[in-house]
Protein backbone atom coordinates (compact mmCIF):
# COMPACT_ATOMS: atom_id res chain seq x y z
CA UNK A 1 0.00 0.00 0.00
CA UNK A 2 1.40 3.82 -1.11
CA UNK A 3 2.97 5.13 2.01
CA UNK A 4 1.02 8.23 2.79
CA UNK A 5 2.41 11.82 3.21
CA UNK A 6 0.16 15.00 2.48
CA UNK A 7 -0.98 16.35 -0.43
CA UNK A 8 -0.69 20.10 1.28
CA UNK A 9 0.51 23.21 0.60
CA UNK A 10 2.96 23.18 3.52
CA UNK A 11 3.79 27.30 5.01
CA UNK A 12 6.97 26.87 6.58
CA UNK A 13 9.04 30.20 7.51
CA UNK A 14 10.52 30.02 4.49
CA UNK A 15 7.47 30.22 2.03
CA UNK A 16 4.69 27.44 0.77
CA UNK A 17 5.95 24.40 -0.41
CA UNK A 18 4.23 21.29 -2.20
CA UNK A 19 4.13 17.83 -1.11
CA UNK A 20 3.81 14.78 -3.11
CA UNK A 21 0.36 12.66 -1.99
CA UNK A 22 1.44 9.21 -1.25
CA UNK A 23 5.02 7.91 -2.07
CA UNK A 24 4.77 4.67 -3.90
CA UNK A 25 6.51 1.78 -1.28
CA UNK A 26 9.48 0.79 -3.27
CA UNK A 27 7.60 -2.48 -4.85
CA UNK A 28 5.05 -0.51 -6.18
CA UNK A 29 7.62 2.39 -8.01
CA UNK A 30 8.71 -0.28 -10.15
CA UNK A 31 5.60 -1.33 -11.40
CA UNK A 32 4.24 -0.52 -14.97
CA UNK A 33 1.64 1.29 -15.09
CA UNK A 34 0.14 2.42 -19.08
CA UNK A 35 -2.48 5.29 -19.67
CA UNK A 36 -4.70 5.24 -23.34
CA UNK A 37 -5.74 8.62 -23.11
CA UNK A 38 -6.53 10.73 -26.53
CA UNK A 39 -6.44 14.22 -24.40
CA UNK A 40 -2.68 15.26 -24.15
CA UNK A 41 -3.78 17.52 -21.11
CA UNK A 42 -5.55 14.35 -19.37
CA UNK A 43 -1.96 12.60 -20.31
CA UNK A 44 0.06 15.08 -19.05
CA UNK A 45 -2.08 15.66 -15.71
CA UNK A 46 -1.45 11.58 -15.33
CA UNK A 47 1.34 11.76 -16.12
CA UNK A 48 3.27 14.30 -13.87
CA UNK A 49 0.63 12.82 -10.42
CA UNK A 50 2.53 9.92 -10.92
CA UNK A 51 5.82 10.93 -11.58
CA UNK A 52 5.33 13.42 -8.48
CA UNK A 53 4.48 10.26 -6.91
CA UNK A 54 7.80 7.73 -7.76
CA UNK A 55 6.29 5.75 -10.10
CA UNK A 56 8.93 5.38 -12.70
CA UNK A 57 7.59 3.31 -15.27
CA UNK A 58 4.63 4.64 -17.05
CA UNK A 59 3.83 4.79 -20.87
CA UNK A 60 1.30 6.86 -22.27
CA UNK A 61 -0.46 6.02 -25.64
CA UNK A 62 -2.88 9.10 -26.93
CA UNK A 63 -3.04 6.92 -30.74
CA UNK A 64 -5.94 4.17 -29.77
CA UNK A 65 -4.90 2.24 -32.75
CA UNK A 66 -1.66 1.62 -30.94
CA UNK A 67 -2.96 0.71 -27.55
CA UNK A 68 -2.69 -3.17 -28.20
CA UNK A 69 0.60 -3.36 -29.61
CA UNK A 70 1.75 -0.65 -26.75
CA UNK A 71 0.11 -3.46 -24.14
CA UNK A 72 2.23 -6.47 -25.72
CA UNK A 73 5.35 -4.94 -25.80
CA UNK A 74 5.50 -3.15 -22.17
CA UNK A 75 3.47 -5.49 -20.30
CA UNK A 76 1.78 -3.32 -17.86
CA UNK A 77 0.71 -3.92 -14.05
CA UNK A 78 -1.96 -1.53 -14.55
CA UNK A 79 -3.90 0.61 -17.02
CA UNK A 80 -5.51 3.54 -17.16
CA UNK A 81 -8.09 3.77 -20.24
CA UNK A 82 -10.12 6.73 -21.61
CA UNK A 83 -13.30 5.18 -23.02
CA UNK A 84 -14.17 7.66 -25.71
CA UNK A 85 -11.61 7.98 -27.95
CA UNK A 86 -11.31 8.20 -31.82
CA UNK A 87 -10.35 5.50 -34.01
CA UNK A 88 -10.88 2.97 -31.33
CA UNK A 89 -12.86 2.91 -28.51
CA UNK A 90 -11.77 2.22 -25.15
CA UNK A 91 -14.72 -0.46 -24.88
CA UNK A 92 -13.42 -1.80 -28.09
CA UNK A 93 -10.06 -2.10 -26.34
CA UNK A 94 -11.14 -3.52 -23.27
CA UNK A 95 -12.71 -6.58 -24.67
CA UNK A 96 -10.00 -7.07 -26.98
CA UNK A 97 -7.45 -6.56 -23.90
CA UNK A 98 -9.57 -9.25 -21.90
CA UNK A 99 -9.96 -11.96 -24.72
CA UNK A 100 -6.08 -11.97 -25.72
CA UNK A 101 -4.68 -11.92 -22.06
CA UNK A 102 -3.12 -14.83 -20.33
CA UNK A 103 -3.09 -12.64 -17.41
CA UNK A 104 -4.99 -13.75 -13.87
CA UNK A 105 -5.32 -10.00 -12.79
CA UNK A 106 -4.50 -7.28 -14.77
CA UNK A 107 -6.46 -4.23 -13.05
CA UNK A 108 -7.83 -1.64 -15.89
CA UNK A 109 -9.36 1.36 -14.70
CA UNK A 110 -11.82 2.91 -17.15
CA UNK A 111 -11.62 6.85 -17.54
CA UNK A 112 -14.55 8.40 -18.33
CA UNK A 113 -16.67 11.86 -18.10
CA UNK A 114 -19.50 9.64 -18.89
CA UNK A 115 -21.29 8.54 -14.93
CA UNK A 116 -24.55 6.74 -16.34
CA UNK A 117 -25.21 3.41 -15.44
CA UNK A 118 -25.28 1.85 -18.72
CA UNK A 119 -21.75 3.04 -18.86
CA UNK A 120 -20.20 1.68 -15.96
CA UNK A 121 -22.04 -1.75 -16.45
CA UNK A 122 -20.74 -2.19 -20.27
CA UNK A 123 -17.65 -1.33 -18.94
CA UNK A 124 -17.71 -3.74 -16.51
CA UNK A 125 -18.85 -6.35 -18.45
CA UNK A 126 -16.12 -6.06 -20.96
CA UNK A 127 -13.58 -6.15 -18.19
CA UNK A 128 -13.27 -2.99 -16.11
CA UNK A 129 -11.89 -3.29 -12.53
CA UNK A 130 -12.73 0.05 -11.51
CA UNK A 131 -13.32 3.72 -12.71
CA UNK A 132 -12.25 7.33 -12.15
CA UNK A 133 -14.28 10.32 -13.59
CA UNK A 134 -13.13 13.26 -15.49
CA UNK A 135 -12.34 15.33 -14.14
CA UNK A 136 -9.63 13.50 -12.14
CA UNK A 137 -9.49 14.17 -8.09
CA UNK A 138 -5.98 13.62 -7.51
CA UNK A 139 -5.98 11.66 -4.13
CA UNK A 140 -8.57 9.31 -5.59
CA UNK A 141 -5.93 8.58 -8.49
CA UNK A 142 -3.50 7.75 -6.13
CA UNK A 143 -5.68 5.58 -3.87
CA UNK A 144 -7.25 3.71 -6.46
CA UNK A 145 -4.01 3.15 -8.74
CA UNK A 146 -1.97 2.34 -5.05
CA UNK A 147 -4.94 -0.32 -4.18
CA UNK A 148 -4.78 -2.23 -7.26
CA UNK A 149 -1.18 -2.14 -7.82
CA UNK A 150 -1.10 -3.69 -4.20
CA UNK A 151 -3.81 -6.47 -5.28
CA UNK A 152 -1.57 -6.95 -8.25
CA UNK A 153 1.22 -7.53 -6.68
CA UNK A 154 -0.58 -9.95 -4.32
CA UNK A 155 -1.31 -11.66 -7.29
CA UNK A 156 1.85 -12.36 -8.37
CA UNK A 157 3.04 -13.79 -5.40
CA UNK A 158 0.19 -16.09 -5.10
CA UNK A 159 1.03 -16.83 -8.96
CA UNK A 160 4.57 -17.95 -7.54
CA UNK A 161 3.96 -19.88 -4.73
CA UNK A 162 1.53 -21.89 -6.50
CA UNK A 163 3.94 -22.70 -9.48
CA UNK A 164 6.51 -23.88 -6.77
CA UNK A 165 3.71 -25.84 -4.80
CA UNK A 166 2.96 -27.51 -8.13
CA UNK A 167 6.80 -27.72 -8.34
CA UNK A 168 6.84 -29.31 -5.25
CA UNK A 169 4.14 -31.79 -5.84
CA UNK A 170 5.23 -32.71 -9.26
CA UNK A 171 8.85 -33.31 -7.41
CA UNK A 172 7.50 -35.44 -4.32
CA UNK A 173 4.69 -37.56 -6.82
CA UNK A 174 7.68 -38.55 -9.24
CA UNK A 175 10.12 -39.46 -5.90
CA UNK A 176 7.03 -41.31 -5.11
CA UNK A 177 7.02 -43.33 -8.31
CA UNK A 178 10.57 -43.97 -8.14
CA UNK A 179 9.92 -45.68 -4.54
CA UNK A 180 7.50 -47.50 -5.47
CA UNK A 181 8.86 -48.81 -8.96
CA UNK A 182 12.15 -49.49 -6.87
CA UNK A 183 10.07 -51.65 -4.04
CA UNK A 184 8.40 -53.40 -6.66
CA UNK A 185 11.81 -54.72 -8.30
CA UNK A 186 12.79 -55.90 -4.84
CA UNK A 187 9.79 -57.66 -4.06
CA UNK A 188 10.09 -59.34 -7.19
CA UNK A 189 12.89 -60.07 -6.64
CA UNK A 190 12.53 -61.35 -3.24
CA UNK A 191 9.96 -63.62 -4.94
Amino acid sequence: MPTPTALINVTPQDGPVSMPIFVATTKFAKMRILVIDDEPANVALLEETLADNCYSRVKCVTDSRQAIETYKTFQPDLILLDLMMPYVDGFAILETLRSEMNEFFLPIIVLTADANEETKLRALRAGATDFLLKPFDHIEVLLRIGNLLETRHLHIQLDIQRAAFEDAVHARTSELRDAQSALKKVNGLAS
